[in-house]
Formats: C-alpha cells, structure tokens, sequence
C-alpha cells in the first residue's frame, strides 16, 4: 500500500492510499474548521453548516444528493468536531468520480436555501434537545467547559439553543467565506483509488479557487474547575479530566499508554478494582484524547449515589498507585492494545482515510506506520510511572458530577486527596 500526496498551486492538499483487492474505496473533504474556530456569537454554526451541506445546492436537491450515492449502493455522511469538519462517502471502485462529484458539489455549492434552513434548524433543536436528556453526553459537555472555560475549545460542537435559533443564511455563508478556502481542506481516499485521477478531477473542481490563509484558533489553555448538578437520575455520572500533551507533543504516546493501562480495558486497574473487585459500577473508562495544543486523559464512571464518593476515592488511590508499581506487563499489554486498535482500525478504507487527513492536517505528511509503531515501542515503563505520577499530583484537573451526587467529593477534596 502506497501513500502519495500532492497540493494545489492555490494550496489545497490530496493524499491517498492505494489498498491492493479492494473493490471499494472511502473519500472525502476534511476542513480545519470545527468548533474552536467559532466566534462565540457562532458558536454551532460549523455543525449548522455540515447539515445544510445536505440540503441541496446549484445543481441537485437534497433528495438528488441522497440519491446519487444511494443508487450505486453507496453511503454518505459529515461530521463536525473541535477542530474539523468532513464530508465522505463508501462507494464502489468504478463511482468513485461520482463520488468525488458529489463531496465537492455539497463542500462548494451549497444553497442555503432559507426554507430548509428553517427545516434543518428545526432538526439540530431537536439534536440539542436529545442530546440534554442523555446524561453522559452532558457530562463531557460540562467538563470540556470547566477544562476549557470562556474559551472556543470549551464551547459545545451543538451550540446553545439560543443561538442556533437564530442563525441566518448570511451567518451560513459568513463562516464558510472565513474558513472555507483551499488550504483549509483536504481530499483524502482510501481503497481502490488511483491517485492521478483525483489530483487531476481536484485541479477541475478546486484549482479556480484564490488562497486565503484561514483564521487562526486561539491558543488553549486549561483552566480547569467544577461543575455539579444534582438531579433525581438512577446514576450519578462522574467524570475527571487531567491536562495532557496536545497530539503535536512527543508525550502523547505516553499519555496514551497510561490511560489504556489505567482504564483501557477489562483488564486494567480502574476496571479490575473498581468494577471487579468492589461491584461499584457498570461502566468505568479513562481515555486520553489531543488536539493541536492541548489534550485531557479523562476519567468516567456511573454510579449509585450513595456510593460515588467511595468510587472518586478510589480512582485517585489507583492513579498515584499506578506512579509507583505501574508494572512491565501492564505497559507492554497497553503497547500491544494500542497498536492493534491502531492495525486493525486501519484495515478499513474509511478509517485509513480519516487517519491520512488527519496527519496530513497536522504534520503536512503522513508519516509511516512504522515511524508510529516505533515510537509506541520506544514508551518505558518508566516513562509511563512518571507521567502518571504527573498525572495522579500535579496536573489540572477539572471534575463535572451529574444525578444524585449530594455526597460526591468536591473537586478540592479530590486535590487534597491527590496531594496527601
């Protein structure tokens, strides 16, 4: 499997991967234009715009456009994230033109018709709405804002109900002439592609377009804070978030490596004592998640009320434990989940399309399986007591607390807890 990658004279970028016996292939535009670019008098316009790109433009209805892929017995889809938002299509080998007909007429031509808008609008209000009554989205929602207070990054992807009401389609086609031009996106394939092609059909379809540099996200800082809310649910929901490199840090393999060892999977330390062992939960995670200058390794369980405080303990107790006696065997079955995940994921054309676009975005090269494979490899066991330690006594920390959690520790007797 070949990866070959090319730019545009006005700055727009095409990476592939050629993936020998496949009939099928994944493509798509990847935008750096997500959540963190938002303005605050923005904020859900990014995902307002991903739905309207679906609601038809110059030269087919929305039902064309569903109709185009659908018919060939293909798929499509976008989604909005902090720091993108794509665009992609699963077809077969022989419509891959269509399909890259079809991305780029959506990305390039949308019509903001306004009686859709009212209809999509309509829509993302009621996204918002289902979104509010499942606890452990507003959870993440709430501690992405005390990690990140009064900034871009911390501010929901959906937006608040007030705002989305309100949008209109000069707020539409305002964002997309801010953040929308062609060294801002990416086209990325994987599968049975051939790569001549698509920089051939990109130059048609983008060439005409004038560079502009995008506007900058502001710079993130972790603030970090509290958020709790007592309400009559069958679980209180309590999750913790550390500050951790950003994905551009040589420490984000370490950070990853520690979240896997501590709450990966069933064999790891929060999962085997808190769940295993004392029976306080169902579901109990730790996850380490980056962006471009800043990340958080996240803590999350559900509980009974009247046990949550014994659970917060404990998942302290096991992070400074972890700084100490963090074992060889755990940091190489770690190793080993992380780069299998990674492999395996990887033997989907949508997941090796996503991944080029990805590194492409922050590196401006991809670099090699092997290159990413060695550096996992080259994380000790020392490496990850230290960061744990790090982890468990001196980073930033913000908590959010959910249900009934009237004996929930607050997030300052969790710190003296981590600092005793």
């Amino acid at each position: 499997m070949t990866v070959r990658q090319d730019q545009l004279s006005n700055g727009f970028r095409i990476v592939s991967e050629h993936m020998p016996g496949l009939q099928s292939a994944s493509i798509g535009i990847w935008v750096a234009a997500g959540a963190r670019h938002e303005r605050i008098e923005q904020n859900g316009i990014a995902h307002f715009l991903e739905h309207m790109a679906f609601k038809g433009t110059k030269k087919r209805s929305a039902l064309q456009i569903a109709e185009a892929i659908e018919d060939v017995g293909g798929y499509i889809n976008a989604y909005t994230s902090r720091e993108v938002t794509a665009y992609y299509a699963r077809v077969l080998k022989a419509d891959v033109p269509l399909a890259m007909d079809v991305i780029g007429d959506i990305v390039m031509n949308p019509v903001f018709d306004p009686k859709e808008i009212e209809i999509e609008r309509g829509v993302i209000l009621q996204e918002i709405g289902q979104a509010a009554d499942t606890p452990d989205d507003v959870i993440f929602d709430w501690l992405q804002e005390e990690s990140y207070r009064d900034q871009p990054l911390g501010r929901t992807i959906l937006g608040p109900t007030e705002r989305v009401s309100n949008f209109s389609r000069e707020d539409l086609s305002g964002f997309v002439a801010e953040h929308y031009g062609p060294e801002q996106m990416i086209l990325s394939a994987a599968g049975a592609v051939d790569h001549d092609m698509l920089v051939k059909t990109a130059q048609e379809m983008f060439g005409h377009l004038h560079p502009r540099k995008g506007l900058i996200a502001d710079a993130a800082r972790f603030t970090g804070g509290e958020a709790r809310q007592l309400k009559d649910l069958e679980q209180a929901h309590f999750a913790l978030a550390l500050e951790s490199p950003g994905y551009r840090d040589d420490q984000i393999y370490t950070a990853q490596i520690y979240s896997s060892a501590l709450g990966g999977g069933m064999s790891s330390r929060l999962f085997q004592e808190v769940r295993e062992t004392r029976g306080l939960c169902y579901t109990i995670f730790a996850q380490t998640g980056a962006y471009a200058d800043t990340g958080a390794t996240t803590i999350y369980a559900g509980t009974s009320g009247e046990q949550v405080a014994e659970l917060a303990g404990i998942t302290i107790d096991e992070m400074k434990r972890a700084a100490d006696d963090m074992s060889d065997q755990e940091v190489a079955r770690a190793r080993a989940q992380m780069k299998a995940g990674m492999l395996m994921g990887l033997e989907s054309p949508s997941n090796r399309a996503e991944r080029l676009a990805r590194l492409v975005q922050i590196w401006d090269k991809v670099p090699s399986l092997e290159d990413t494979v060695a550096r996992i490899d080259a994380v000790t066991t020392q490496d990850v007591r230290a960061f744990a330690e790090q982890m468990a006594v001196r980073a930033p920390a913000a908590l959010a607390v959910y249900g009934p959690v009237d004996a929930a520790p607050s997030l300052q007797e969790l710190q003296e807890r981590r600092a005793a």
